[in-house]
């Protein structure tokens, strides 16, 4: 029996090591596949076809191998806003393009100011006399706006336009915690600084009722203007206010009901809308990706026309999404990452740095760090100016303090100067089930935090007056970078929020512009003149794995479902879903101090759950069964 045992260890042990051969082949082929350099793309004469089958950002997410392998899927598309644009820009003045595409069957939507610079885009080329066309199964807001850009907007007779404005619900946990008798201590400075209200109150605030009414109701008034100004003779109002009763006008149909409206121009499934695009772009050459229409794809697009790095150079750095600790992003606004990318680039013969910001906030340490590297541009004498896109919020606005002028646009959502800490314990919960702690304590701060055995008094006054010791700080260099006094920023601050135009009467913003506006100025003050300049975006090595993901646009890949009216309403919830999650992730999370803004929601394209997240989720779960 010996011997028989050692042979099936060594057929064992052959096996292993045969397994692990094959992986690290099959590691070696991904890696060649990745690290491949793509081929330029060939540009049909035809139609310019965005497949927009994901949600438009500010900067691409990272792709963590980890995640794609646990999910079992590929991750939802990610388009930047600035690549859309450069490519409608571009199809405008290029004769082999005539006719422009947009599929919104499976958009997963965007944030206002960047859809409305796509909107602007669409109208450069229909005013270079190329029809834009849109296709959908429903449309929301998100794609209403975009649509309502278009020459022809094309809706599948069963599905519908729905205008629902900015707003909605946000969960509360306190008779969550007080049921499981969870201690969620709070420490904050600004009355307004709602974040944590989620976790000490059953509701909200008046203070932060009203922040939210003033910051969706000048959201809700831009998208009313822009699509009104697109399209003057559409029944935004009626259909927005009274939803059912346009619908019932119809006879019930919730397809005619969106033509009724103005919202949309023809009726007609896929098939009838690939036949009208090859009616204007010609028919394609052979199987074109199964359509029938001559096409080039974004991906290829951008390829083709790679990007002219023609005199002076501009430096752009993006602080886009969440600011966290550490080497975080893109996607993220790791404070570390971005301080390294901005002091490996600060003696390269940059003219200007302009900082593009499309943050909520976040650790307070890690805006710190970001904010103290764009300074050391300031000290090398190098012109910054900061160029707010949807958001520039707490934190997102204490990065920007070192900017020599501050653009925004009507609608961004800026301010929030407060700061913010929660730490759960749980003491209570475990007296409950009969455990309880005992000890020896050399000085108050022995064993503390202790998130079983709680807290001592001492304790809760030192996280106290840390937050509010930061939050000092946070006023010290907005009234140094504003030209105010502290007490005049904290009669402003106090975590409210503002829209961009109320920012620039309160003098926390200088101008209104977008990031072109932005990057003139800086060019100007960086000495160019009448010469020429470009615009240099500072990012890491493109990664491989990421960009392997990418290439899958540019060819004939498997489409999932296209949304239809309850497909997008599902998404919506899966949304809902995931920014639930990170409310719960804020308070057990405990990451320090937090300049972070909640009124600042994340849109739909940013509350997804993700697989990182499933064991909270889970743990979460089981804590209610």
């Amino acid at each position: 029996m010996k011997f028989a045992g050692k042979i099936w260890k060594l057929l064992v042990g052959i096996k292993d090591a045969l397994a692990l051969l094959f992986l690290l082949l099959f590691f070696g082929l991904i890696y060649v596949a990745l690290t491949a350099r793509p081929m330029a793309g060939h540009v049909e004469k035809g139609a310019l076809l965005l497949d927009l089958d994901g949600a438009v950002v500010e900067e691409k997410s990272k792709v963590n191998p980890l995640d794609v392998l646990l999910a079992g899927e590929a991750p939802t598309h990610e388009y930047a806003a600035r690549d859309i644009e450069r490519a409608l820009r571009l199809a405008a003045k290029d004769d082999r393009i005539k006719v422009v595409v947009l599929d919104l069957s499976r958009f997963m939507g965007g944030r206002f100011i960047h859809l409305k610079e796509i909107g602007a885009a669409m109208d450069e080329v229909r005013k270079a006399g190329k029809p834009v066309l849109t296709f959908g199964n429903a449309y929301f807001d998100e794609g209403i706006q975009l649509a309502a850009h278009a020459s022809e907007v094309w809706l599948d007779p069963m599905g519908a336009a729905l205008a629902a404005g900015p707003g909605g619900h946000t969960n509360y946990y306190k008779g969550l915690l007080d049921r499981f008798k969870i201690e969620a201590h709070v420490y904050r400075v600004g009355t307004h600084k709602s974040a944590v209200e989620p976790y000490m109150r059953s509701g909200m605030s008046p203070e932060a009722r009203g922040d939210y009414e003033n910051a969706y109701g000048a959201l809700w008034d831009a998208w009313k203007a822009d699509v009104k100004k697109a399209r003057p003779k559409a029944h935004v109002d009626e259909l927005a206010s009274d939803p059912v009763g346009t619908i019932k006008g119809a006879g019930g149909d919730f397809a005619q009901g969106a033509k009724a409206a103005g919202l949309v121009d023809r009726l007609g499934g896929k098939t009838a809308f690939d036949k009208r695009v090859t009616e204007l772009a010609g028919k394609a050459d052979g199987d074109d990706d199964g359509l029938p229409y001559a096409h080039t794809r974004l991906a290829t697009w951008l390829k083709a026309n790679p990007e002219k790095n023609d005199g002076a150079k501009i430096a752009v750095v993006t602080v886009a999404g969440e600011i966290v600790d550490g080497d975080a992003g893109p996607g993220e606004a790791g404070g570390d990452r971005i301080a390294k990318l901005l002091d490996d680039n600060r003696d390269k013969g940059y003219k200007a740095l302009v900082v593009r910001i499309d943050s909520p906030g976040g650790s307070a340490m890690a805006a710190e760090h970001i904010r103290r590297a764009i300074q050391r541009w300031r000290d090398a004498k190098i012109p910054v100016v900061v160029s707010m896109g949807n958001l520039a919020a707490s934190g997102g606005y204490w990065v920007s303090t070192p900017g020599q002028r501050i653009f925004a646009e009507p609608a961004t959502i800026t301010g929030s100067i407060g700061v913010f800490a929660v730490v759960p314990s749980f003491e209570k919960a475990l007296a409950h089930f009969g455990v309880t702690s005992d000890g020896v304590r050399t000085t108050p701060l022995s064993g503390q935090p202790d998130a079983l055995g709680g807290f001592t008094p001492e304790v809760n006054d030192l996280l106290q007056s840390s937050v509010e010791n930061i939050y000092g700080k946070f006023l010290g260099l907005v009234a140094k970078a504003r030209g105010r006094t502290p007490q005049q920023i904290d009669a402003i601050g106090q975590g409210r929020i503002w829209p961009g135009a109320q920012a620039m009467k309160l003098g926390l913003v200088d101008q209104m512009g977008n990031l072109d506006t932005a990057l003139a100025y800086a060019a100007k003050a960086g000495g160019v003149g009448n010469g020429k300049w470009h615009a240099e975006f500072l990012h890491e090595p493109a990664d491989p794995f990421t960009s392997f993901f990418e290439t899958l646009e540019s060819g004939g890949r498997d489409k999932a479902a296209a949304y239809d009216f309850a497909g997008l309403i599902a998404a919506r919830q899966q949304a809902q879903a995931g920014r639930a999650l990170e409310q719960a992730k804020s308070l057990f999370g405990a990451e320090g101090v937090q300049a972070y803004c909640m009124e600042c929601a994340p849109g739909p394209e940013t509350g997804r759950v993700k697989t990182k997240d499933l064991t909270l989720l889970q743990t979460l779960a089981g804590l209610v069964r």
